[in-house]
């Protein structure tokens, strides 16, 4: 068997074997379910990783046990994003039903651009498009599972730029008038990107003010507006946020649609990490607006904790993805086919390899109902909220905001040595460099994983952004878990 595996004829026992003897090791280390008293990470810095790990390629295969122990030491040097002491991005653990339902689709191995390849597959996504579809409130609109937020933000400028200049999709953009989008100065860096790989330049991309609480202002984008117009150019985007990456801010989505409306102007919204709250009758509220929107992106594998990736860009119009990125591969879309040739949907989509994202999803909502993710959702709120009440004038610690519309809590600790002292230009550099500091020791620990950053647009230094999300599901000892770390680790910052 052993030689088998080395020259690539392992039986398909053998491979069954492997794949059994890889889920033991997912369960010996605490993977899906790590202790609490384990470490989030044990870090090394990168050159001396590369050291520990067997990293060279070469002419000869591994046996079966080297493997497994190479495989080992990779789960012992990653991290543990399942871990509850994980805080450090808008993503933490996985739903397990998400997990399974990935394992299943990796095995099958299928790609979902035709109906003859992913027959089950298609008609889920199709399900799962059309259930999320009405839950927006676009209920005759189109979708698509994409890999991820920045390429569905990208689906969105590209459907925008169709519908404004109809022949780029021919003829390029050449002699065309200059097209200009419109984002928050908060919104997510992927609409930039978006604008330079789509030809549009990124200094066409115009920052629309925020007001204190990170949301973009209706008054100031008519001026941008005007503005581009007043220039001789022609505005054709808009990209709204529900849900910013930083403050997690809720741009206020009638307005937009009012002013978007009245300039005949495209309206997507990024609702990649707020989305979510769609799915919580107490919090849904912060999207109101969203059905007016002409295309959206939701990233369940955010807050919700389908496993990475799962992904959907949402429009209001049947029928215009396909027409808009369409390229009628005859050896894939065949119009002679014995099927029903509406369920290849691959046509549509940029790309042509694509994940069966969907199922995912699927098996998770099969599996926990709508009620479930309610709670589910209710609970990180609930979590973020308490978190915000404990430290909510707390010796040492500040909040960059009084109020927080999702499970964002941003907030400055302010060590011993630095109270009590007037808040001047060189206190404030001081506080710049408590947060990577404190970071520094709770990465070194393994104890805790919790992001910074400033808002240089707001002249804010350096603080922590903390968030809580699905899973694992947030406790209220989890919450003082985390001020107690961040306070033992910048109790002798200088």
């Amino acid at each position: 068997m052993e030689e088998r595996v080395r020259n690539g004829t392992s039986s398909t026992g053998s491979r069954a074997m492997i794949l059994a003897r890889m889920l033991q090791i997912l369960c010996d280390e605490g993977v899906l379910d790590p202790h609490r008293n384990s470490p989030v990470v044990r870090f090394h810095h990168p050159k001396k990783l590369e050291g520990l790990l067997n990293l060279e390629l070469g002419a000869q295969g591994l046996q079966e046990c080297e493997l497994l122990e190479l495989c080992r030491e990779a789960v012992s040097h990653s991290v543990q994003t399942c871990h509850p002491h994980f805080k450090n991005q808008l993503y933490g653990g996985t739903d397990p039903y998400g997990l399974a339902a990935s394992y299943l689709a990796e095995a099958l191995n299928t790609n979902i651009h035709t109906y003859e390849v992913a027959p089950v597959f298609v008609l889920v996504e199709c399900a799962v498009l059309q259930h999320v579809l009405n839950l927006f409130g676009f209920p005759d609109g189109d979708g698509i599972f994409a890999p991820g937020g920045s390429m569905s933000n990208m689906y969105g400028m590209v459907l925008a730029r169709y519908k404004a200049v109809p022949d780029s999709k021919t003829k390029g953009l050449s002699g065309q008038p200059t097209l200009v989008a419109f984002t928050s100065e908060d919104g997510h860096y992927s609409v930039k990107k978006g604008a330079h790989w789509l030809g549009i330049g990124t200094e066409n991309v115009i920052p629309v003010k925020t007001d204190s609480g990170g949301c973009m202002i209706p008054s100031d984008l008519v001026c941008c507006i005007e503005k581009a117009l007043s220039e001789g150019k022609k505005p054709f985007f808009v990209s709204a946020t529900s849900g910013t990456t930083v403050l997690g801010a809720f741009d206020p989505l009638e307005q937009l649609a009012d002013i978007c409306q009245q300039y005949g102007i495209w309206l997507h919204v990024d609702a990649c990490w707020g989305g979510t709250l769609i799915l919580s009758k107490k919090h849904c509220h912060r999207l109101q607006g969203i059905n007016r929107a002409n295309s959206l992106a939701w990233n369940p594998h955010k807050m919700l904790g389908a496993p990475l990736q799962c992904a959907l860009f949402l429009t209001q119009e049947k029928g215009l993805m396909h027409h808009c990125n369409s390229a009628s591969a005859s050896y894939l879309f065949q119009q002679d086919k014995f099927y029903d040739m509406s369920y290849d949907t691959g046509d549509k989509s940029i790309q042509c390899g694509r994940k069966v994202d969907a199922f995912k999803l699927w098996l998770m909502w099969k599996a926990r109902g709508n009620q479930g993710f309610e709670s589910l959702i209710n609970n990180a709120m609930d979590a973020a909220r308490y978190f915000k009440e404990r430290i909510e004038g707390r010796p040492g610690f500040r909040l960059v905001l009084n109020e927080f519309e999702c499970t964002n809590i941003c907030f400055w600790f302010i060590p011993p040595s630095l109270r009590n002292m007037e808040e001047n230009n060189d206190w404030w550099q001081k506080m710049h460099d408590v947060a990577p500091k404190i970071k520094e020791k709770l990465i070194v620990s393994g104890s805790l994983m919790i992001s910074y950053q400033p808002l240089p647009q707001k002249g804010l230094c350096n603080f922590f952004r903390f968030v809580t999300s699905c899973h694992p599901v947030a406790t209220l000892a989890d919450m003082d878990y985390v001020w107690q770390e961040i306070e033992r680790c910048g109790a002798d910052i200088k």
